[in-house]
């Protein structure tokens, strides 16, 4: 007995180490967090304490696949144009700044309890970004409101898929689609009417607009044009051998030949006498490459933009996402200009453009992008980057809105078929998938680049973590020590106490894993107290989706720091405060709603 009592605390210790290492590596934030937590399985096995047979086990969970057909049916809402309708009577409100932020928030909060709320960020934000005098005022409001609307329906959010999960593990029955409204729906209106009515003030003032009377990027200071004289030794050399000849530092992004302008891949085009080169580098490296070769400034800077654009060519913003496959590399290791025709003009990290040579910077999470390409197809190249636009410039798409209604009728019968039929969430939207394949409505071929393998990923590497956690009896030492250090608060403080901490764990690492750690000692406490399981379960879901004190703790607060000219101090000012009602207005609903 005291041989299996040794090796269980060796056991014990080993996953602490991991989850401890884990949790240093997430907040660390330079690996992305599904790789994190794939190296933490890997380790966990390797190390004994997750078996080789059950390392994989998390991917065939029901809750991972219910995530991933989630951002399926979000992704087929967004293109079939139905959901842009809800923007249309904003336009009206623009005037109201405190009307059309209510509205705007309104309307992201209601997506968001039925579809990924990333992707009713990237619905709306544009309209922020193009209606709002002062965007960065909205946009910080806007993510929380996605955050708030993610908690009223079990589909809402990640966390409330894996509470939902752990449920059945333990009892048998998972949470119903709407089990999360009663609680959840109260905590988002709670949340809303404080965005609306305090937290906006909140905002640091000297920050509140970086591209509201001016936008994000002025063209005239990263794109210059150059005049190319009669005699000069690079007429009839090809573009890229002029680009050569800076290092890399300059790149063409466009020509003015008389009355034509050319743009794309221009790298094997022959250089003209009297062309007028477009070109994008930083002021030292453009200052040298002029000197170097005898050339000067064809002095048209206040035309600068306009040139830019032609009937058919663009102009446009758009913000990176996390789990991107851009992330972690340098502009000049994509090849934009061969794969796609496009250019990159400039790049804006928390609300501040990069002056340096934008070619060799590492993209993270966030930044903003300004790309020029063929208006036709630069939004398939931004999504194929993994980013999403912003509001648009100049001569943009002109592509006619569409208005399917398939996608949302599918969408609903599969919430019916959940809600009245008790046909599991997971069967009921592969059932609206493979009908919106069959029917044409989403493409074979882009099936996959809707799902957000990294969140994937993460969750399939977590679960087994969070069984290991269990099995070694670590979740039980960590629940009795909970008990034993506040069991005299009583349970609705201990259930206060538990969200705090959820909320704080999920402020500093991935919401999605700090559910799936803190789902089975929440369950653990509630049962060694004697009280409702359901309760604490409820508070683990509401506490890891409330993660409003940093940019990392969600997607979508990232996603507005750089649009928003946010800095990483800023999310706390809003944020606290409404973490804190969202505690003191929580713990009692949920007590008085599940009991405790």
């Amino acid at each position: 007995m005291e041989t299996d009592t040794a090796l269980l605390s060796v056991d014990q210790a080993l996953i602490f180490a991991i989850f401890g290492l884990t949790m240093v590596a997430f907040v660390w934030g330079r690996l992305r967090y599904d790789v994190v937590a794939l190296t933490a399985l890997v380790a966990a096995v390797l190390v004994g304490v997750v078996k080789a047979d059950n390392a994989f086990m998390g991917f065939s969970q029901s809750a991972v696949i219910t995530v991933a057909l989630v951002l399926v049916l979000s992704k087929a809402l967004q293109d079939s144009g139905v959901i842009d309708r809800l923007a249309g009577p904003l336009e009206r409100l623009s005037d109201r700044p405190l009307a059309f932020m209510a509205a705007l928030t309104g309307i992201a909060a209601l997506l968001s309890g039925f579809m990924n709320n990333v992707g009713a960020l990237a619905l709306l934000m544009p309209v922020a970004l193009s209606m709002s005098k002062r965007p960065s005022q909205v946009l910080m409001p806007l993510s929380f409101g996605t955050i708030l609307g993610g908690l009223t329906t079990l589909i809402g959010t990640p966390p409330n898929i894996i509470v939902s999960n752990y449920r059945e593990q333990i009892t048998g029955e998972p949470f119903g689609l709407f089990a999360f409204s009663p609680v959840g729906g109260v905590m988002a209106f709670a949340g809303l009417v404080f965005l609306l009515l305090v937290g906006w003030r909140l905002i640091p003032q000297k920050r509140r607009s970086p591209q509201g009377e001016q936008p994000q990027f002025e063209i005239k200071d990263y794109v210059t044009e150059i005049l190319i004289p009669e005699d000069h030794p690079l007429i009839n050399e090809q573009i890229y051998r002029l680009e050569g000849l800076s290092d890399g530092g300059l790149q063409v992004v466009g020509i003015i030949r008389g009355a034509t302008k050319l743009f794309g891949n221009l790298r094997l085009r022959h250089i003209r006498k009297g062309d007028i080169l477009m070109v994008q580098a930083g002021p030292n490296v453009l200052q040298d490459f002029l000197d170097a070769q005898q050339l000067e400034l064809a002095g048209a800077d206040a035309f600068v933009e306009e040139h830019m654009t032609s009937e058919h060519v663009a102009l446009m913003e758009a913000v990176i996402l996390p789990g991107s496959r851009v992330e972690g590399r340098s502009p000049r290791s994509l090849y934009l200009r061969r794969k796609y025709g496009a250019n990159l003009l400039a790049i804006a990290r928390e609300g501040t453009p990069i002056q340096e040579r934008i070619g060799r910077v590492r993209l993270r999470a966030g930044d903003v992008l300004l790309l020029q390409g063929e208006g036709s197809t630069l939004p398939d190249t931004i999504n194929e980057l993994g980013a999403v636009p912003l509001a648009q410039r100049a001569l943009m798409l002109g592509q006619s809105q569409k208005n399917d209604w398939l996608p949302l009728g599918m969408f609903a019968l599969a919430i019916g078929a959940t809600a009245f039929l008790g046909i599991p969430i997971a069967i009921a939207f592969a059932a609206a998938v493979v009908g919106m394949l069959l029917l044409g409505r989403i493409d074979p071929r882009k099936l996959y680049q809707s799902i957000d393998w990294p969140i994937i990923v993460l969750l399939g590497a977590m679960i087994p973590l969070g069984d290991a956690l269990e099995q070694t009896g670590a979740t039980a030492l960590v629940a009795d020590g909970v008990v034993l250090a506040a069991g005299a608060l009583g349970p609705l403080l201990l259930l206060g106490l538990i969200m705090v901490v959820t909320m704080t764990l999920s402020d500093i690492m991935n919401n999605a894993a700090t559910a799936v750690v803190m789902a089975p000692i929440a369950a653990t406490v509630a049962h060694e107290i004697g009280s409702s399981q359901d309760a604490f379960l409820m508070a683990v879901a509401l506490g890891a989706s409330c993660a409003f004190l940093t940019p990392i703790g969600h997607q979508n607060n990232l996603l507005v720091m750089g649009p928003g000219g946010y800095r990483f101090g800023d999310y706390w000012r809003m944020g606290l405060p409404l973490e804190i009602l969202i505690v003191v207005i929580g713990t009692p609903l949920i007590a008085f709603i599940w009991g405790i």
